[in-house]
């Protein structure tokens, strides 16, 4: 494998580069016009456009970004995530024109790619699922039968969906059927698949993830835990590894679970199994995503290994060189991911330019950037700036540091989820671990947020003052 084709942008495109370029393989950008002086295309060996702005024109476009590896013999294709990175056909056909697809088989994206048939392939794995239904509905009456008998609330879910799309809870009965159809609706049009399926709904929930790798040999093992209880929108803000709840016994049987999740559908390469864990400590499989995840970095840091480069190898055929037992958890990581978005008005993307645009450095933080000062911040995808990440002995010392890292960022132009995370570091429910998926909704008000800031500007301004009564008192002796 000498050279690789990154079919995505920003920060995902660079950090995929950096590993490439460390085991030294070329790399190859692809750009749409908009993101024509991005950084991601300078730091590659080789950059061509493939298209106009929109995703649609551009970073979607498989059958030309193959027909451009080809041109440039290209040996392989990392397809980061977002964009083309769980599309079972376009590595079908990245595989059928003889590039090599870093990630998993067609098959296993499109099994676990759909949530129902996911939970058809893990049924005979004894693996815990919510209570519910793992077939698709649209019949209302029969709806409410299944709900009276698995009891509200209920959740109903979109088969094909992610990140809280067509996903609706459901209270009581007399709200079903307009909550249903709006679920359907939302469904077909994000995902073109209007089906959904019920289940219990889990009311304090904590988001486990168990990171898994495994090669062409039937080897497979796990990279412990990621929490990512701290959502906004269903969409995960705030992420660390380990998790503050679970004991080694728990820790090890969701890993084992995970690991039959893995081989339910014959995986291969790095991937993510997704749980509920509810008050009780029962945990419930929830999906699996066939990728790299946004928040991998916390499990590189709290293991050592560096899961792209697991990644490459594993698509090179070589067999995994780590088993279970040599595998431990070293200090403590966080993640905060740093949208242009404003945390004052419901998280709605912040466009703008980066007028100014300074990221913190020191030893134990880490940012996984793609952007830099002076650039417009497009529309066209997700609204993420950067990964913010803290590594610790311990689990304080790693929030310490996120809050002294998140001072040291410095972004002015559009408003960013920074003080969000501030907001996130210092609130009680967090530091103490006591905390679930409602994080948000019990604990957070843009009002809460804005006394903070206020308070802050007021400390700002009482500092700039005492030392401004302190130089005039400061004796200056004149010049002759």
């Amino acid at each position: 494998m000498k050279k690789i084709l990154v079919a995505n942008r920003g920060e995902i495109a660079i950090r995929v580069m950096k590993t490439a370029k460390s085991m030294g393989i070329k790399t190859v950008a692809i750009y749409s016009t908009i993101d024509r002086n991005a950084p991601h295309v300078r730091f590659a060996d080789q950059a061509i456009c493939v298209g106009e702005a929109p995703s649609s024109q551009s970073y979607l476009l498989g059958t030309k970004i193959i027909e451009v590896a080809k041109q440039l013999n290209v040996d392989a294709i990392h397809p980061g995530y977002g964009f083309l990175s769980e599309n079972a056909d376009f590595a079908e056909q990245v595989t059928q024109n003889n590039i090599i697809f870093i990630g998993p088989k067609p098959k296993a994206i499109r099994v676990m790619g759909s949530k129902l048939a996911a939970k058809e392939a893990v049924k005979a794995y004894n693996i815990p699922m919510v209570p519910g239904i793992d077939q698709a509905i649209t019949d209302v009456v029969k709806a409410k039968e299944i709900a009276n008998k698995i009891g509200f609330p209920i959740l109903i879910k979109a088969s094909a969906g992610g990140g809280g799309k067509g996903m609706r809870i459901v209270e009581k009965e007399n709200d079903l059927e307009s909550q249903m159809q709006r679920a359907i609706s939302e469904a077909t049009s994000a995902f073109g698949d209007g089906s959904v399926f019920i289940e219990k709904y889990v009311a304090s929930p904590r988001h486990i993830e168990i990171q898994i790798m495994a090669d062409n040999y039937g080897n497979t093992i796990h990279l412990f835990e990621r929490e990512c209880s701290v959502q906004r929108r269903h969409q995960k803000v705030v992420e660390e590894a380990p998790s503050s709840i679970l004991t080694p016994e728990l820790r090890a049987k969701m890993g084992e679970a995970a690991i039959k999740v893995a081989k339910a559908c014959d995986y291969v390469g790095a991937g993510t199994v997704e749980f509920l864990l509810d008050e009780h400590n029962n945990f419930y499989f929830l999906e699996m995503n066939t990728r790299l995840q946004v928040e991998h970095p916390v499990t590189e840091l709290i293991t050592g290994i560096d899961l792209v480069e697991q990644q490459i190898r594993v698509a090179r055929e070589e067999k995994l060189s780590i088993q279970q037992k040599e595998l431990q958890i070293q200090g403590h990581a966080l993640e905060l991911r740093v949208y242009a978005e404003d945390p004052l008005n419901d998280f709605l993307p912040s466009v703008g330019n980066l007028s100014t645009y300074k990221i913190p450095v020191g030893t134990g933080i880490r940012v996984d950037n793609g952007f830099e000062q002076g650039m417009d911040i497009p529309i066209y995808y997700d609204p993420m700036l950067s990964k913010l990440i803290t590594y610790g002995k311990t689990r304080e010392e790693a929030i310490e540091l996120m809050i002294e890292a998140i001072q040291e960022y410095h972004i002015e132009g559009i408003q960013t989820t920074l003080s969000f995370g501030k907001f996130v570091c210092e609130h009680e429910a967090f530091r103490s671990g006591k905390f679930d998926t409602h994080f948000v909704k019990k604990h957070y008000t843009p009002e809460s947020l804005q006394i903070e800031k206020e308070k802050e500007a007021k400390i700002a301004a009482m500092i700039a003052m005492k030392q401004y009564f302190k130089d005039q008192k400061t004796v200056r002796v004149p010049i002759n």
